[in-house]
């Protein structure tokens, strides 16, 4: 199945036709890490962004068909899939040997499990899905409906729903990497947002189209692109801290041949970027510019989730515009700041032009704007006394 596919995120992001309801043989894959205010205090922020981007690499692998690319989301300290009919067990499979190797490799442990769209549907819950599209084989999910929220917190609540960790083969893992070093904000803050409806059905996606074109209005996002247009991106040798991440996709008898690798690739695309020059095939203002435009700092989760790269009054009015939209009762929210950006790489085939780019606020924080959503929604369940 052919899934639609987002070209402008501003324009087609919140319209329901430019996506396509799941149908009841479709399911969703869950994963996110375990005692992530643990890993946070320890200041092992990379390790769970690497740990997810674990998971979109695997699954993207996975779930790939001839022609049709997977809808798959990074999120940061987990991440989303939609499963086709007929690839439950081979999802399954995978998820099952990733929270394995998260564990023992990384010491990170990945909660994860799948949810029958069945389920979510006979429960009156919806998930529509559609795909942003970047040519040759580079593609990011997008995901609208409260199904989507609802299969995540199914997960974390229902151990009956969870993958127990189990070896297995993970396809895809060696073209995981966090070689580039954290990248600072160029307009004054880097703003973390996650926003979902109160309301779910047609009442919360119209909320939702509203809150986001309100949210252009503030600031054009596309313009607040953290990475920009790739222009300020110039490549290190990676660090040691990143080059040990990388080492623990490989068993240890492939590890320094894996080092050699990461330290040469670098090297010379660092080389190429000093002197100007073209070497090869290599053409280092090109893919500076498709690294940025592959980043995934614009998305859809049942609600907006952002990495923008803003001024501090753009900032002050993208909070402010949230909080009225809270205080009417439409959303809950989160936020965070940042002072830079780091990228976490899948590169699938360098030469075929496969590699994309999932960008998340320096201190995990996605993951700090979701703790305060969080807060806010246990808040609004709360009975008026």
């Amino acid at each position: 199945m052919h899934l639609p596919t987002i070209r402008d995120f501003a324009r087609e992001a919140t319209v329901p036709g430019c996506y396509t309801a799941l149908g009841p043989d479709w399911s969703l894959a869950v994963a996110d890490v375990i005692g992530s205010t643990r890993l946070a205090s320890e200041g092992r922020h990379r390790e769970v962004n690497f740990v997810a981007g674990a998971v979109i690499a695997v699954l993207t692998e996975v779930l790939r068909q001839p022609g049709v690319e997977p809808a798959c989301q990074f999120g940061g300290d987990g991440a989303l899939a939609a499963v086709p009919p007929g690839f439950r067990s081979a999802a399954a499979d995978a998820l099952a040997a990733l929270a394995d190797w998260s564990g023992t490799e990384m010491d990170v442990p990945l909660r994860v499990g799948i949810v029958s769209v069945r389920e979510l549907l006979d429960a009156g819950l919806d998930v529509m899905v559609a795909v942003q599209d970047f040519g040759a084989g580079n593609a990011f999910g997008h995901f609208l409906g409260s199904g989507v929220a609802a299969a995540e917190s199914w997960v974390k609540a229902e151990p009956k729903r969870q993958i127990a960790p189990r070896p297995g083969p993970l396809p895809g893992l060696e073209g995981l990497s966090c070689r580039w070093r954290p990248v600072p904000a160029r307009r004054g803050t880097i703003l973390c947002v996650i926003a979902d409806p109160v309301a779910p059905g047609v009442r919360g996606l119209e909320i939702i189209a509203r809150l986001q074109a309100d949210i252009e209005r503030v600031v054009p996002t596309a313009a607040a692109a953290p990475l920009g247009t790739g222009e300020t991106l110039h490549p290190k040798l990676p660090s040691a801290d990143s080059l040990k991440l990388e080492l623990r996709t490989e068993p240890p008898r492939r590890r320094l041949s894996r080092a050699i690798r990461a330290v040469a690739g670098t090297g010379l695309l660092w080389l190429a970027d000093r002197t100007g020059l073209r070497v090869g095939a290599l053409d280092v203002p090109r893919y500076r510019a498709a690294l940025a435009e592959r980043s995934d700092y614009r998305k859809e989760a049942n609600g907006p989730r952002y990495v923008l790269d803003v001024t501090e009054e753009e900032a002050r009015a993208l909070e402010a515009l949230l909080e009225r939209y809270a205080q009417a009762g439409e959303i809950v929210y989160g936020t965070a700041r940042a002072a830079s950006t780091t990228i976490t790489c899948v590169v699938g085939d360098f030469a075929a032009d496969r590699h994309v780019h999932f960008v998340d606020g320096a201190e995990l924080g996605f993951w700090r704007a979701s703790v305060q959503l969080k807060a806010m929604r246990a808040h609004t369940a709360e009975p008026a006394a």
